[in-house]
């Protein structure tokens, strides 16, 4: 049986990151609104547990993305597969990240995937150049978080 993950990365503005990965990655982003909808009528959460991002209602200070490709719970919009959850913290980014996501161009595409990421709100920081494993662009997302272009 193949493994499920997630990974979970601290922001600022969940929805907003979210939204960032999910193109950089061609990802989809999760729609928790049926459940969301489900736990409000029930009394289970109130008003203040929820906030509304590009027409649909999402918990607040959180947001997911999923692989396309991998099954997901069409009530609660979870994917069950490969995932990256979103989680507001109070505290903002304090040094350099531990983890980090590669985010591979097709060959010879480097240049094109970097001027793609940028347009989606990534910036660059350096160029890398090594003689054993090649070129690639040592990035920042929105909020900051080192990625590579590679």
């Amino acid at each position: 049986m193949a493994l499920t993950w997630k990974l979970v990365i601290d922001s600022n503005n969940a929805p907003a990151l979210a939204d960032f990965w999910a193109a950089a990655l061609e990802y989809e982003v999760e729609d928790p609104s049926a459940l969301v909808e489900q736990l409000l009528a029930a009394g289970h959460i109130g008003d203040e547990a929820v906030v509304e991002h590009r027409s649909r209602k999402t918990f607040r200070g959180y947001a997911a993305i999923r692989h396309p490709e991998d099954p997901f719970d069409a009530t609660s919009g979870v994917g069950r597969g490969r995932r990256v959850l979103f989680q507001d913290v109070p505290e903002g980014k304090a040094g350099k990240n531990r983890l980090h996501i590669d985010v591979h161009s097709e060959p010879g595409g480097l240049d094109a995937l970097v001027v793609r990421l940028e347009k989606l709100g990534a910036t660059r920081v350096r160029k890398v150049d090594q003689e054993l494993e090649g070129q690639w662009w040592l990035m920042r997302d929105p909020e900051g978080n080192e990625f590579c272009a590679v």
